[in-house]
């Protein structure tokens, strides 16, 4: 139920509008999420103080909102932009406020249920294909993408293989691809991830893009082929498959996992907070009902247990992990809980420099990075920061495009450039652990780190 909405305007009182909005040509079950959205809209904000920063939470507080950037309200920054999803009764009553306060914002989506319908179009009219006539260039629902699975581990025995890691919350099973030419000697792998946060749909588009890639340029590029044949890669597409459902049918901001708390009747944790390490810390809550809720203790989702199971085992081996979001338009490394520098920061550091140098290079598309705590916001209990704490030394975050005008509903006409560009970076990572690297402390350079 939507919350009353109120601030002073002019000595009087501002009530929340409801704003009505109705399509004569179509009934309202034809929209996709039975219309849900229609009307509500995201807003940029950026408060200039900390002044404006405290009236601006207060304001968030007294109302149900959906924050995309930052994902909790208590990382607002000055100067810092807040993108955040408010629902069509109360966007009038938040711009009065923020107009009011002087608080500078635009809108970036006036209407979000047609920003989703023009994000996938009519999904009825989709029609499943085999693997040779598989579009990569569309989003695809569970069912489809673990049939893809399915259908590419029958057609390349001799470069993949599928199995499952384990069951989530809701009982689905969690299907890893590994790829790699089969030899006896040992290899060093990579774990790639996608779909750690429902809503995030180009993440699953790209573990699927990679895998088509490397299968597809496998005899005519000599770099997948020196990948292919010297490591093996572990991909998940779909990390948290009860929340991706979710994100199909009912809600398409939906971003943690679907498992019931025992108190409150919000479901879900945050599961980029769920890891062992500095677990419900800064960046994480402890409240169920939160976008960035923590869980009853570390591990406590079966999918997140079942990914550090796995990692564990194989952890002598993993010497890179690669986990994909979205969005923001940055590559990230360790660590995210504190600020502080690995100690093989020099070779991390010019991996993700070499990475982002590589992506730069496809369509001149700019990507920050560095230390998520320095280059994003403090958080602790996440995967890549887990990774690297157990023995991983490459492990890395991408926030894939864009930096908000899309959002979490980046067009289908971006995933063949955005997975482009990303391919580009992960193979510069993956073709970085055959080489040596120096270890060591770095000496800091202000100029060409001037982020640090």
């Amino acid at each position: 139920m939507a919350v009353d909405f109120r601030c002073a305007v002019h000595g009087s009182v501002f009530w929340g509008c409801v704003v009505i909005l109705s399509n004569v040509l179509c009934p309202i079950d034809a929209y996709l999420y039975n219309n849900r959205y229609a009307g509500d809209q995201v807003f940029r904000i950026t408060p200039s103080n900390e002044g404006e920063v405290r009236e601006l939470k207060k304001l968030l507080g007294n109302i149900k909102v959906d924050l995309w950037q930052p994902n909790s309200a208590s990382l607002i920054r000055h100067n810092a932009t807040v993108d955040v999803h408010v629902r069509r009764n109360n966007t009038r009553g938040l711009r009065a406020c923020l107009q009011k306060e002087h608080i500078d914002f635009k809108v970036f989506i006036s209407n979000l249920q047609k920003e989703i319908e023009k994000q996938t179009g009519y999904r009825s009219s989709r029609k499943r294909r085999s693997e040779s006539q598989y579009d990569y260039e569309v989003y695809h629902s569970l069912e489809e993408i673990q049939s893809w699975m399915f259908e590419i581990n029958r057609t390349h025995p001799h470069l993949v293989d599928m199995f499952s890691i384990g069951r989530s919350y809701e009982g689905r099973p969690l299907y890893v691809l590994q790829l790699g030419k089969r030899t006896r000697s040992y290899k060093k792998a990579v774990w790639i991830d996608c779909g750690v946060h429902a809503r995030e749909w180009i993440g699953p588009a790209f573990c699927q893009w990679f895998v088509k890639e490397a299968l597809h340029s496998y005899q005519h590029d000599s770099v997948m082929r020196r990948l292919i044949n010297q490591l093996n890669f572990y991909i998940m597409p779909v990390f948290n498959v009860d929340g991706y459902i979710f994100s199909w049918t009912t809600d398409r901001f939906w971003r943690k996992t679907r498992s019931k708390n025992a108190k409150y009747h919000c479901r879900g944790v945050d599961a980029n907070r769920n890891w062992k390490v500095k677990w419900c810390e800064e960046g994480a809550s402890s409240h169920p009902c939160d976008d960035t809720y923590c869980g009853p203790f570390p591990e406590s989702e079966p999918e997140v247990k079942a990914v550090a199971k796995f990692l564990r085992k194989h952890k002598k081996r993993v010497k890179a992990y690669v986990s994909i979001h979205a969005y923001a338009q940055m590559l990230l490394y360790p660590y995210s809980y504190k600020y502080a520098t690995i100690p093989n920061f020099n070779c991390v550091e010019s991996a993700a420099h070499n990475a982002v140098t590589a992506l730069y290079s496809a369509y001149g598309v700019r990507y920050r990075y560095g230390p998520a705590s320095t280059t994003l916001y403090v958080s602790s209990g996440s995967s890549m920061d887990w990774a690297y704490r157990n023995g991983i030394p490459y492990a890395f975050a991408f926030e894939l495009r864009d930096t908000g005008y899309f959002g979490f509903l980046l067009p289908e006409a971006l995933i063949n450039p955005t997975c482009t560009e990303t391919m580009r970076a992960v193979k510069t990572i993956s073709s970085g652990l055959l080489k040596k690297c120096e270890t060591g402390m770095y000496q800091l350079d202000r100029e060409r780190y001037p982020y640090l």
